[in-house]
């Protein structure tokens, strides 16, 4: 089985790696396979909704979401890790989310559909929680279970160094860890035992003004 981590920050190796570095050590640890994917610094437009990628499989514009998203169909379960930029997710991975989400939907290549999902956020103050609600809208659209820690996925810090004293956060994240590495071993008992998927509905789309 195989996790795969998205690192959204800016900063390769800065405080949000750090935290996904201690999922990925602790996972590792349950025999569960990691693999952390940056998304970088070149720049991410948001989703123009031109819907080329129901046409043709992919994002029209190329560059990392389509990277990932070939990569994604082969993992178990997914963590999506984030700084606090004014309060809320950054824009290079709230775009790079965005389109990631946007286009499995419209495509139809159903990667993230009941594999097991969570955020990481990273900040120096505040911020926090907001941005921990704003990922996980993205997984209970896509019918992903959240794993849950002891507190909220969060490390606090300016630095590397400032994270790696945040002993709590630190322990959350390998709890955050262990709970999604049972959550993988319970699939996949149930996946042998012969359990079957929940039954699929077609999708009702409805707005809020009548004639």
């Amino acid at each position: 089985m195989n996790v795969l981590l998205v690192n959204g920050s800016p900063h390769e190796k800065g405080c949000t790696y750090t935290a996904l570095s201690e999922v990925a050590q602790t996972l590792n640890e349950e025999g569960i396979g990691t693999e952390i994917f940056w998304i970088g610094t070149k720049p991410l437009a948001g989703c123009i909704s031109c819907k080329t990628c129901a046409k043709i499989g992919r994002c029209a514009f190329p560059d990392r979401v389509n990277e990932f998203l070939d990569i994604a169909k082969d993992a178990d379960g997914f963590v999506f890790g984030s700084p606090v930029h004014y309060g809320s997710a950054g824009g290079a991975v709230t775009s790079f989310m965005d389109r990631v989400f946007y286009t499995d939907r419209c495509s139809g290549r159903q990667s993230f559909y009941l594999k097991p999902a969570a955020g990481v956020i990273s900040a120096r103050r505040a911020g926090t929680t907001a941005t921990f609600d704003q990922l996980n809208k993205y997984f209970t659209l896509s019918e992903m279970p959240v794993i849950s820690s002891r507190y909220w996925n969060m490390v606090h810090g300016a630095t590397p160094e400032d994270v790696e004293k945040d002993l709590e956060g630190l322990q959350t994240m390998r709890i955050l860890a262990r709970n999604m590495a049972w959550f993988l071993k319970c699939k996949e008992a149930g996946i042998k035992a012969g359990v079957p998927f929940p039954a699929r509905e077609e999708t009702i789309y409805t707005n809020f003004i009548r004639e």
